[in-house]
């Protein structure tokens, strides 16, 4: 991918557009207009998921988008987005401003010295302030044109359409300045935008092609896998035989999923292909208590988990929140982390280790639910990042010890010895604060001090049973305890109700 470079070789490519913000400023919603098809209702929640690449013509002329996710726990996913993109358009929601995820874009635009567009959404909104929110990203180094810097800024309204039109012109002039070239004479290269394990056509990828034509037969390096291209798609799901630079395409024929953003290059064969192979860099799930890289400390309790996601982004994402996730003192240990749906192999791990099985965006068959349901293994499945993690905690939560809580009922001062057994008396006094209860915990307090425990086997008023009695009354009680009580001791009762936590 070259820009501004003569060579007879070299072709106009249509520029490559990575659209980047906070969560629910409007992204999907704005490449939905531009492409007039239906992602938001397809993606759960409402919120991307995972990097998708798609092309959009405007004024004849092809313009290729990248769809970043904006939840907190995709980060690295926008930055490999920003550093793969010819042209960064920062949305930011008018009613909002700045928000922290916008902040984070803000840094890899700079770091990677791409040009943007500010694109200032949901206009249509009453409490829409374009003003404000510009004047908010100038804190953060951006100045855009109308407040006297450099960076266009325009103000839109993905849900109803207006100013779509005019970020589609931004785009292509900004474009048009930066003379974006590509050699198509040598072998086709770029980079991984996504990456899944298909139950029909096994590993999939979505490449975008950046230099070079990519063609169905040829052999490919791609990072931790290889293959021979058995197939391609456009982004629509359309066949194709080949896929010139700027272009996303949905490739088959790989030995196994690809890591999200690694590098792939044509070869000439097989045996050049699997030379180039480099190991797949490993992701760290295992959480200690409190803290990342271990599986519990001073002998707390771990969370065993299996975890199973639809696409290599989505399992990225995950483990890197994780290795953030506080559990207090629950540690959690990921057995096994892959792409794909819920097998019997990982059945038969969670039966063996204890693990319960997350499924994120995968499905479980039938057969594969029944023999979990059989042999007691507890799965979940979601559709929605932060709800895994939320179910992490609740998991996690089970595990923690019941929280003690006390409550202090009221205090009785002995008057009367009237019986001393082994680890029994019979006593009698009067209570001086709140009620004493009956079948409740004793604290022995003499002269300030506590000096054992018991608890109240059968409590009377006027030798008559009583559940209680009250403050100012004289009672008759048997008590076990681990001290011999004297006159004059008080007897502090209360009731112990263990409460579960949360995290």
């Amino acid at each position: 991918m070259t820009k501004n470079k003569e060579n007879s070789n070299l072709i106009s490519r249509p520029p490559i557009v990575v659209i980047l913000g906070h969560v629910d400023h409007g992204k999907t919603t704005l490449l939905d207009t531009i492409r007039k098809t239906h992602v938001v209702a397809r993606e759960s929640g409402g919120i991307t998921q995972h990097v998708g690449a798609y092309q959009a013509e405007y004024n004849g002329k092809l313009i290729t988008f990248i769809d970043t996710p904006g939840h907190e726990a995709f980060s690295q996913m926008r930055s490999r987005g920003a550093k793969t993109a010819d042209i960064a358009v920062l949305v930011i929601a008018g009613e909002e401003g700045v928000k922290p995820q916008t902040k984070e874009v803000v840094q890899s635009i700079k770091k990677e010295e791409i040009p943007v567009i500010v694109a200032v959404n949901k206009m249509d909104n009453p409490r829409a302030n374009f003003d404000k929110a510009v004047g908010e990203l100038e804190k953060e180094g951006l100045i855009v044109e109308q407040r006297g810097g450099k960076i266009p800024a325009i103000k839109l309204s993905a849900l109803v359409g207006t100013g779509v039109n005019d970020l589609l012109e931004m785009i292509l002039l900004v474009a048009e300045m930066e003379e974006l070239k590509a050699d198509i004479s040598v072998p086709a290269t770029g980079v991984v935008v996504e990456s899944y394990m298909d139950a029909r056509r096994g590993a999939t990828a979505t490449f975008l092609v950046l230099g070079g034509v990519l063609e169905v037969g040829q052999w490919i390096a791609c990072g931790n896998a290889y293959g021979k291209v058995k197939g391609l798609e456009d982004y629509k799901g359309e066949k194709i035989e080949k896929a010139g630079p700027s272009m996303p395409v949905i490739v088959m024929g790989l030995n196994e999923v690809p890591v999200v953003g690694s590098t792939f290059e044509v070869v000439e064969d097989e045996q050049s292909a699997v030379q180039k192979m480099t190991a797949k860099p490993a992701i760290n799930f295992n959480i200690q208590a409190g803290a990342p890289n271990a599986e519990g400390v001073g002998g707390g309790k771990t969370l065993n988990v299996i975890l199973k996601t639809d696409v290599h982004g989505s399992l990225e994402a995950i483990g890197e929140s994780l290795a953030k996730l506080d559990l207090e003192e629950i540690g959690l240990k990921i057995l096994k982390a892959d792409v794909g749906n819920v097998s019997e192999a990982d059945i038969k791990l969670a039966e063996s280790t204890g693990s319960i099985i997350i499924a994120f965006r995968v499905k479980i068959a039938n057969d594969i639910a029944d023999m979990a349901k059989r042999k007691k293994i507890k799965t979940r499945s979601y559709d929605i990042i932060y709800e895994l993690f939320e179910g992490i905690r609740k998991d996690a939560a089970k595990l923690l010890d019941p929280l003690a809580e006390r409550e202090n009922l009221g205090k009785l001062k002995i008057l009367a010895i009237f019986k001393t057994e082994k680890t029994r008396m019979i006593l009698g006094g009067k209570v001086i604060d709140g009620k004493f209860v009956n079948k409740t915990q004793v604290d022995i307090i003499r002269n300030e001090e506590k000096i054992g425990t018991g608890r109240i086997v059968q409590l009377q008023h006027n030798k008559k049973d009583m559940p209680e009695v009250e403050k100012g009354r004289e009672a008759g009680l048997l008590m076990e305890g681990d001290a011999v009580v004297q006159e004059g001791d008080i007897l502090e009762c209360y009731r112990t109700e263990h409460k579960k936590r949360e995290l």
